[in-house]
C-alpha cells in the first residue's frame, strides 16, 4: 500500500440532469463516508455542469467534506467525451484513492472511459461496498455469471480504485440542512476537438405506468405466474389503483412481456420502496436480491412453498387471477369512499 500513499480520499461523482443532482450520487456519498471512515480519509464529491450550486449544496448536506466544481455553460448536458476529460484531469491533479460512480447509462459510459485513460481497474454494476481488512483495498461486490454468484473484486495494483454502483443499491441518507463543505472550483477547458456532439432534444423514457421503479415508493411486480403479456394489465391496474410503479421479474422480461427497464433483480434494478407487491413471482435469489430492502413486502402466489414467502411480511396463497382484480376493486372503492 506504501506505493499509493499520495492517493487519498473517497469521491462520489454527482451525476446531474438539468443541473439537478440525481439520487444515485447522493446515495453513494453515504457509502463514501463509510469507506473513508474505515480508511482514515475524507469524502469528496465531483459536480460538473452549467450551474452547480444546487448539486454542490446537496453534496455537502449529504456528507461531502469537499466538492470539486467544474462549471461552464457548455457542460450543462452530459457528454461522455467532455465529462471523461474533466474527471480524468481532476483525478490526475488530486489523486483520490477511490471513486464511486452511479451505474446509470451515463455513469457506465463515463467510468469505463476514465478507467482506460488513467490505466486503472473498474468494477462494474456493484451492489455492495466495503474495505478488505487484510489489504486495506476497497472491496467491490457485484453479481457474476448471470447473477448466480456474487464476486468481490479488489483493485490491488493501481489507483484510484473505481467502481460503478447500481442505483438504489443503497439508501440515501437524510441530509444535514446547512452542513457546509469546502468548494474547490476548477477551470478545466475541454479541447474543441473533443466537443463532438450537441444535445438538440431530450425525450424521457416512458416507464410502464408512468412511474420509474427506482423512484417509486410503491411497486407492483409481476412474474412468470401471469402466463402471458396481456395479463400484465392486472399488474398495471393494481399499480394505478395504489399509485405505484410496475415492476417485473427476469422471467417476465425474458419472455418479452415487459421492457427490461422494469426488471427488478440482480440483472435488473435494485429497489427500496416502502411497499413491494410480488405477484406470480417465485422468489428466486436473483430477484430477491433486488427488492429485499423493501420496507414491506406482500406476496401473492398459488404455491405455498414459493421462496418469495420467506421474505414477505404478508403472504397470500391463491389464484392471482382472482385475488389481484378483487384487491384492485377494493382499493378503488376505499379511495372513492364507497
Amino acid at each position: 500500500m506504501g506505493k499509493f500513499k499520495e492517493y487519498k480520499n473517497v469521491w462520489s461523482f454527482i451525476e446531474t440532469f438539468d443541473d439537478e443532482p440525481k439520487n444515485v450520487g447522493l446515495e453513494l456519498l453515504g457509502q463514501a463516508k463509510k469507506l473513508a471512515g474505515k480508511l482514515g480519509e475524507k469524502v469528496g464529491a465531483v459536480v460538473i455542469g452549467a450551474d452547480c450550486a444546487k448539486a454542490a449544496k446537496a453534496a455537502a448536506e449529504h456528507g461531502a467534506d469537499f466538492v470539486y466544481v467544474v462549471e461552464n455553460p457548455g457542460y450543462k448536458n452530459f457528454s461522455a467525451e467532455t465529462h471523461a476529460y474533466i474527471l480524468t484531469a481532476l483525478i490526475e491533479k488530486h489523486k483520490p484513492s477511490a471513486i464511486l460512480i452511479g451505474a446509470t447509462n451515463n455513469g457506465r459510459d463515463l467510468g469505463s472511459r476514465v478507467a482506460v485513460r488513467i490505466h486503472t481497474g473498474l468494477t462494474a454494476d456493484c451492489t455492495e461496498l466495503d474495505v478488505d481488512e487484510e489489504s486495506g483495498n476497497v472491496a467491490y461486490t457485484r453479481p457474476a455469471f448471470g447473477g448466480n454468484l456474487m464476486a468481490t473484486i479488489l483493485c490491488a495494483e493501481t489507483r484510484p480504485q473505481m467502481g460503478t454502483i447500481r442505483p438504489g443499491a443503497f439508501k440515501k441518507e437524510d441530509p444535514e440542512p446547512g452542513r457546509k463543505a469546502k468548494v474547490v472550483r476548477e477551470d478545466i477547458q475541454v479541447p474543441a476537438e473533443l466537443l463532438l456532439t450537441e444535445l438538440l432534444k431530450f425525450t424521457p423514457f416512458e416507464s410502464v405506468g408512468g412511474v420509474k421503479i427506482e423512484d417509486a415508493e410503491i411497486i407492483v411486480s409481476g412474474g412468470r405466474g401471469l402466463g402471458k403479456a396481456e395479463n400484465f394489465k392486472l399488474i398495471e391496474d393494481l399499480a394505478a389503483a395504489i399509485g405505484g410503479a410496475v415492476g417485473a421479474s427476469r422471467a417476465a422480461v425474458d419472455a418479452g412481456w415487459i421492457p427490461h427497464q422494469q426488471q427488478v433483480g440482480q440483472t435488473g434494478k435494485t429497489v427500496m420502496p416502502k411497499i413491494y407487491v410480488a405477484v406470480g413471482i417465485s422468489g428466486a435469489i436473483q430477484h430477491v436480491a433486488g427488492m429485499s430492502s423493501s420496507e414491506y413486502v406482500i406476496a401473492i402466489n398459488k404455491d405455498p412453498e414459493a421462496p418469495i414467502f420467506n421474505v414477505a411480511d404478508v403472504g397470500i396463497v391463491g389464484d392471482l387471477f382472482e385475488i389481484v382484480p378483487a384487491l384492485t376493486e377494493k382499493i378503488k372503492a376505499l379511495k372513492s369512499g364507497q
